[in-house]
């Protein structure tokens, strides 16, 4: 099957890390060219790339040093600044557990290389075997809401119900204010086939009313060791709307954080330029303050299924 250009949005060749600037799509796709852990930080920060794409990038930034300073002794000190700046870029998107794991394994300098690629090749494989799991909760013919992006995740499980001769359809909130639902999911989704409807995200209680929806499915950037999520925000809301019209509210997870509780993670609060401008334009009147925490906290009891990243 065909991949969405966001299932593996980061490449690394030749020294130079390829992102996809999802900031750009759906009108282009453009590669921006990260050649240091600078450029990397600079490109998570401001969401260049999203979800797994953050992950890779990661992985890519370890690989990019270590190869231009693998013949010096103070390697493991070098990591570990690199591994100091991408904590500090989203608090809330669990990276630290990426480069605790990195600075694990550059304890054998000899397998740190093979262990990164190691990682890189698992990853892929076990993202479409949770692709696959999640195909087997749709029955034929059902309509799923979906909101933000999964990377790739949402059109390889659909193409994994169109091998199970199951027809599906989307319906897919627009996700404000960086609008991914409408920019990304839909696009990736439309660009391979798939019947999709785009609503605003204060419409979703009336679909949801209507009876037009028969699962919601969506992502989530950190798993608590008690099951609750922390994802884009606006997803809290959804997942109380399905819970009282008792549609089931799946989430395709990353693999569990040392975090105990949605309470223990900390919600970014992103710069309020981001809810008052669009694309550099002035949207709201001059002189008004806006409040952006980019994620909030979906708790466990209003979840149907998590669908586990098993790595």
């Amino acid at each position: 099957m065909k991949e969405s250009p966001l299932f593996w949005p980061v490449r690394f060749k030749d020294n130079t890390i390829y992102i996809l600037d999802e900031s750009l799509l759906p009108h282009k796709a453009t590669y921006i060219k990260v050649k240091d852990y600078k450029g990397a930080c600079w490109a998570i920060k401001e969401m260049k790339t999203l979800a797994v794409g953050q992950v890779l990038l990661v992985l890519y930034t370890f690989l990019l040093v270590i190869k231009k300073n693998k013949l010096k002794s103070n390697l493991l000190h070098i990591l570990e600044n690199v591994a100091k700046n991408i904590n500090d870029t989203r608090p809330t998107i669990s990276l630290k557990s990426l480069t605790d794991m990195v600075l694990v394994w550059a304890k054998t300098p000899a397998c740190l290389e093979n262990n990164i690629l190691g990682f890189l090749a698992s990853l892929k494989n076990k993202r479409i075997a949770q692709a696959k799991e999640a195909s087997a909760l749709i029955k034929d013919n059902d309509v799923i809401l979906t909101y933000c992006n999964v990377s790739g995740l949402m059109p390889l499980m659909g193409n994994f119900c169109r091998l199970q001769k199951k027809e599906i359809s989307f319906y897919v909130a627009e996700t404000r204010p960086y609008l991914q639902g409408s920019r990304l999911t839909a696009w990736e989704l439309k660009k391979q086939g798939f019947d999709v409807t785009i609503i605003a995200d204060n419409m979703v209680a009336k679909v949801l009313s209507e009876g037009k929806i028969n699962k919601v499915i969506v992502g989530a950037d950190h798993l608590a060791q008690n099951g609750d999520i922390a994802n884009k925000i606006g997803t809290y809301q959804i997942a109380i709307l399905a819970k009282y019209f008792r549609i089931p509210f799946y989430v395709l997870c990353p693999p569990k954080a040392s975090t105990k509780t949605g309470k223990d993670i900390k919600i970014e609060i992103r710069p309020e330029k981001e809810l008052l401008e669009y694309s550099g334009i002035r949207i709201a009147p001059k002189g008004v303050k806006a409040y952006y925490p980019a994620f909030d906290i979906t708790p466990n009891e209003l979840i149907t299924k998590h669908i586990y990243l098993k790595v």
